[in-house]
């Protein structure tokens, strides 16, 4: 039997005690599989890894390491976020590494997308192999694979599956939701006692605000990236935007335009709100926001945001615009 087939039979996962049993059920699997070995975890911190990390905590506790690599390009709040829950309220066995220099250093002055995609890949993959070697008696690799990964790439998941790790790490693979979908994961996640704000994360892109800190990244636009998406997800949190529009996220380009404030010229990059909702993210319409709402944010943004001076929405929809602008 090919145990990546979702069978037809299987219940769909829409309810707690669903999620219960099939919690269940993991947890026995996992053990059987796994033994009295370790196993090494990637975790970034969104829907897919972290419930794969609350499961496995479950099932084997401290046998699972997790890595969780801060390469600088997560938004607001989730490094912490991630340690709060995992490592101060879980108790795992969490790796934190602090490469935010050494990835940005890589990345200084590259301005083509693709480029930099192969850098955060690549240097993703140095890092957690120095992490991996660090540890003894780790026979397993945890992934964060879903269902629709089988089916669009053939079971493997290019952000989670940490591929082209050397020869000499043979790890077996701990997949325990591979069966599941993105909906039926966010169940088994809040029966597992994840914050709302980690189980309804989200899609994020793997290179993170790399792609969203468009050409060269620097430091100081890296950082109005990062603040501007912040004001913007708590503002349509409050709107009640929250699971009605699909993603929604900033993004500072690497130009400049004409500005003033208190009678000096300012020369100042500008902020770009997206906003989408789609089914497959194969085609993406334009969320239409109300201009009160827009206000609100243009007007925080302004406030708050270092090295801005204007605030623009994108009405592009898909095609022909990508939902990402890299």
């Amino acid at each position: 039997m090919n145990t990546n087939i979702r069978p037809e039979s299987m219940t769909r996962i829409t309810t707690k005690e669903l999620a219960d049993k099939f919690i269940a059920e993991q947890i026995e699997e996992v053990r059987a599989q796994v033994g009295d070995k370790k196993v090494l975890l990637a975790l970034s911190g969104g829907v897919d890894s972290s419930v794969v990390a609350a499961l496995l905590i479950k099932a084997i506790g401290k046998q699972l390491v997790c890595v969780h690599v801060n390469h600088g390009l997560l938004r607001k709040g989730e490094p912490e976020e991630v340690v709060r829950v995992f490592k101060d309220e879980m108790d795992a066995n969490l790796v934190y590494v602090d490469a935010i220099d050494r990835f940005l250093d890589k990345l200084a002055g590259v301005e083509d997308p693709e480029a930099k995609r192969k850098i955060i890949g690549s240097e993703f993959i140095n890092v957690f192999v120095e992490e991996a070697r660090k540890l003894d008696g780790v026979d397993f690799l945890a992934q964060g694979t879903i269902y629709p990964d089988i089916l669009e790439s053939d079971g493997v998941k290019a952000h989670h599956n940490v591929g082209g790790l050397p020869e000499d790490l043979k790890f077996e693979l701990v997949e325990p939701v591979k069966l599941l979908f993105k909906d039926e994961v966010r169940v088994v996640g809040r029966a597992l006692g994840l914050p709302e704000t980690m189980v309804e994360r989200q899609p994020f892109p793997g290179p993170g605000l790399g792609v969203r800190c468009t050409g060269a990244i620097t430091r100081d636009r890296l950082e109005a990236v990062r603040e501007s998406d912040a004001i913007l997800r708590e503002e349509f949190e409050k709107a009640g935007f929250q699971g009605k529009v699909w993603q929604y996220f900033t993004v500072v380009p690497d130009f400049k335009s004409t500005g003033v404030k208190d009678g000096k010229r300012l020369w100042d990059w500008p902020v770009i709100l997206r906003a989408v909702n789609t089914v497959d993210a194969m085609s993406a319409t334009v969320e239409e926001i109300p201009y009160d709402i827009l206000f609100k944010i243009r007007d925080r943004i302004l406030a708050e945001v270092s090295g801005v001076n204007r605030v623009l929405y994108d009405i592009s929809p898909k095609p022909i615009a990508t939902i990402e602008w890299e």
